[in-house]
């Protein structure tokens, strides 16, 4: 049986590379499938390649040039191009540039700008990842073909436009200056997504924000001296690393401030934390290097208790001057909280409560707050209200059991 992770390893470096020879990323995808079902057949019995990539190349061109050169009459200009004698095999051996080229190519393809973070993150996962539509729709919780239609509309939507696929290695640089933002938001999307769904009955989803770490890991290869790449990473990691303490023995939610700090991955938050602190070496100049800043503290306390507020606070009153993004000044309102006091951060919260009128995360910052000032009944409300908003089932369970929790102190204590 073929190693279903060395053929998703390979495919996308194979698809880069053809998408960049062709210009063509259907054709490229189509044939790079093709060539992957030849492997699944052919390697178990023969045995796998000592160049697996360059094997999946070969197979995979020589699918495309018949394909082209049977279709002659409708592209001409494909069939020019392909119908030239395939390169000898010492073109596909392995090429460090070459392999860095075509993949960092094929992350700035799925994120253009044109596209829509929905389409972006589907193609990532689709052409990066290696993903299957059915795979990437059940991580999304749509129906098979409702993402199909968003992966065709994306590819179309590139179709359109003047080579988008032709990247010259020369142009790379200021290609990935202009578009870096852009990918490095597709990534945290998806991890986002991953670590904390917005709907459903999972308090995770291990797979998508696993991906999403495998994903910015490529990333972090191809961009080593990219600080803002590295904190990415970190921020990941760092989070990620909380998991296992984040749900109690049935399934159930639970926050930070209460969770059981020796279930927390001591391996992932070591290279977090080393992966932030050489990020921030290069100055707090960027956003993922102020949150990575910020989940480094958090994973360096060992009791909640002990967690440098003060300093967090601090970055993120940095961080709120790179971003108009009111989550931001959501997160430093609890910050401010644990500063300055409940009523200093409820404060805060109300200059952020029209940009967020409806959102269930300021509903439940501010019930938090008003259990910190001791205002019960108000808290409740503010719980209440937040689980009627949110979409996702554990949030849901949690605030009402909060609001449980404080309508029963209030009774106890008035009786």
């Amino acid at each position: 049986m073929v190693d279903p992770g060395l053929l998703r390893e390979v495919a996308p470096v194979a698809l880069g590379v053809l998408t960049r020879r062709f210009g063509d990323f259907d054709a490229a995808e189509d044939a790079v499938q093709e060539a992957m079902l030849v492997a699944a057949t052919q390697w178990p019995a023969a045995g796998v390649p000592d160049n697996p990539r360059a094997w999946l190349i070969r197979v995979a061109q020589r699918r495309m040039v018949d394909a082209l050169r049977a279709d002659v009459a409708r592209r001409s200009r494909e069939v020019e191009v392909a119908a030239r004698e395939v390169p000898p095999r010492n073109m596909f051996d392995d090429d460090v540039d070459s392999v860095h080229d075509d993949t960092l190519t094929l992350f700035l393809l799925c994120c253009h700008p044109v596209l829509s973070p929905a389409s972006a993150i589907a193609l990532t996962l689709r052409a990066v990842g290696g993903l299957s539509t059915e795979e990437i729709a059940r991580a999304f919780m749509v129906p098979e073909s409702t993402m199909f239609q968003r992966i065709s509309r994306a590819k179309k939507r590139l179709a359109t436009l003047e080579r988008p696929f032709a990247m010259p290695p020369e142009h790379l640089a200021s290609a990935w200056r202009e578009r870096r933002d852009q990918v490095l938001h597709i990534l945290y999307l998806i991890f986002t997504e991953g670590h904390t769904p917005s709907a459903g009955t999972t308090v995770h989803r291990t797979d998508l924000a696993t991906e999403a770490i495998r994903l910015t890991r490529i990333a972090h290869r191809l961009q080593p001296h990219d600080p803002e790449v590295a904190a990415l990473l970190a921020l990941m990691l760092l989070t990620d690393a909380r998991r296992a303490a984040r749900t109690g023995p049935s399934g159930e939610l639970i926050p930070l401030a209460e969770q059981d700090r020796t279930r927390w991955d001591r391996a992932g938050l070591l290279e977090g934390i080393r992966l932030a602190t050489n990020a921030i070496a290069a100055g707090l100049a960027g956003p993922y290097r102020i949150q990575a800043a910020i989940a480094a503290l958090h994973a360096e306390a060992p009791r909640p208790e002990d967690t440098d507020w003060s300093r967090i606070l601090m970055l993120y009153n940095l961080f709120e001057g790179l971003s108009d993004n009111p989550m931001v000044t959501l997160n430093r309102a609890v910050a401010t909280a644990m500063v300055h006091g409940p009523v200093a951060g409820l404060a805060l919260t109300d200059t952020v409560a029209d940009a967020l009128s409806g959102n269930h995360r300021l509903d439940a910052v501010r019930a938090h707050l008003h259990e910190m000032a001791g205002d019960h009944p108000t808290a409740i409300t503010f719980y209440i209200a937040a689980a009627r908003r949110t979409a996702s089932t554990p949030e849901r369970d949690y605030l009402l059991l909060r609001a449980a929790h404080l309508r029963e102190t209030t009774n106890s204590n008035e009786h």
